[in-house]
C-alpha cells in the first residue's frame, strides 16, 4: 500500500512539473493584448501607456490588437475563445463588464464565467462638450435650450453602452430633456462630426477631447465627477447644477477563464507596480486618468456593483440599442 501511494505522489509530481515549468517561464515570448475598441479613443491611448511600461519589466513585447465593434464584444469573445496560457489579455470596462448585461438583448459571455478579471488600472472622467455655435455655454443653460428644442439636440457616442452614452441617457433622465442619440463606432469620428456640426453634443473621456477644448475647436460645459478635477479646475462639475450626477469610466486588464492562479499573481504585482512608475503616472495624469489598481477581488466586485447602477440607469431612462 504504501509502495503504491509513493508511486501514485511521485506520478502526480511528474505530472505537474511541466506546468511549474511553464509558469516559472511565463512569460517566454509576446503577449497579446486586446483592446475592444477603435485606436486613438481612450481606452487604447491608456493600454499603450500601460503596456509599455509592463513590457520592460516583463521581458517581452505586449501588442495591443484593435478590436472594435460589437458594444465591445466583438474583441471580448476573441478573448474569451483564446488559450488560458497568459499570452491573450483583453481591456475590459465598464461597458464589456457591466453596462452590456443590461443594454444588449443577447450578450455572448458571461462575465461570472467566461472571464478571469485581473485587475482595473485606471479611473477615468468625462467631459461635456458642445459644437462651438450651440448657443449654451452652460449646463443649465444646455438644458434650457434643449428643453426649448425637444429631440433636436442630436449628441454623439463611441458606441452603444459606453459611458458617452450612458451618461447622457443618466443626465436626461435627470434634467428632463429629449435629446437624439447618434452612436459611433470609433470616438474620433464622433468628435470630428461634433466639430462639424453634424452632432451637437457629446460626454467623452477627457483625453479624447481635452486636446480640441484646449485648441478652441469645441467647448466643454462640464465635468462628470462630483467635484472639479485639479486637471481641468476651470471646467464646472455638472453635479453643480444636475445634483448627484456622476459618471466614472473605469476600466483593467482580463484574461481568458481559467487563467492559472499563479499567472493572475503575477500579473496583478506587476500592473501595480506599472501603475507606480512616475512615467505612468505622469502619462495618466496627463491623459486626466488616475491609476487605480486592485486585486482581482476587488475588480469583480467593481464589475458587479456597477452592473446593478447601470441597470438601473438604462430601466429607468429606457435606453437602448441604436
Amino acid at each position: 500500500m504504501r509502495s503504491r501511494f509513493l508511486s501514485t505522489i511521485l506520478a502526480l509530481a511528474a505530472l505537474l512539473a511541466p506546468l511549474h515549468v511553464a509558469f516559472a517561464a511565463w512569460p517566454d515570448k509576446p503577449i497579446r493584448l486586446i483592446v475592444p475598441s477603435a485606436p486613438g479613443g481612450a481606452p487604447d491611448v491608456l493600454m499603450r501607456a500601460l503596456s509599455t511600461q509592463l513590457s520592460q519589466q516583463l521581458g517581452v513585447p505586449i501588442v495591443i490588437d484593435n478590436k472594435p465593434g460589437g458594444s465591445y464584444t466583438i474583441g471580448t469573445m476573441e478573448l474569451v475563445r483564446a488559450p488560458a496560457d497568459g499570452y491573450t489579455l483583453a481591456y475590459g470596462n465598464v461597458v464589456s463588464l457591466a453596462t452590456n448585461r443590461s443594454l444588449l438583448p443577447n450578450v455572448p459571455y458571461e462575465v461570472e464565467k467566461d472571464l478571469t478579471l485581473v485587475s482595473n488600472t485606471l479611473r477615468l472622467v468625462n467631459l461635456m462638450v458642445v459644437n462651438n455655435d450651440l448657443p449654451a455655454r452652460t449646463v443649465p443653460e444646455l438644458v434650457r435650450y434643449a428643453k426649448a428644442h425637444p429631440g433636436k439636440v442630436a449628441f454623439a457616442s463611441d458606441g452603444n453602452g459606453t459611458t458617452a452614452h450612458l451618461g447622457v441617457e443618466l443626465f436626461k433622465s435627470m434634467t428632463g430633456t429629449d435629446l437624439l442619440h447618434v452612436p459611433y463606432k470609433a470616438a474620433t469620428s464622433a468628435i470630428t462630426d461634433l466639430m462639424s456640426g453634424g452632432v451637437q453634443l457629446m460626454m467623452a473621456n477627457s483625453p479624447v477631447v481635452a486636446p480640441h477644448v484646449q485648441a478652441g475647436r469645441i467647448r466643454a460645459l462640464g465635468i462628470s465627477s462630483l467635484q472639479r478635477s485639479p486637471a481641468y479646475p476651470d471646467i464646472p462639475a455638472i453635479a453643480e447644477s444636475v445634483p448627484g450626477f456622476e459618471v466614472v469610466s473605469w476600466g483593467g486588464i482580463v484574461g481568458p477563464a481559467h487563467l492559472p492562479k499563479e499567472i493572475v499573481a503575477r500579473l496583478n504585482a506587476e500592473i501595480r507596480t506599472a501603475l507606480a512608475t512616475p512615467a505612468v503616472v505622469e502619462r495618466f495624469k496627463g491623459l486626466g486618468a488616475e491609476p487605480a489598481p486592485s486585486t482581482p477581488e476587488e475588480f469583480r466586485e467593481l464589475s458587479r456593483r456597477e452592473t446593478e447602477k447601470w441597470a438601473k440607469v438604462i430601466k429607468s431612462s429606457g435606453a437602448k440599442i441604436d
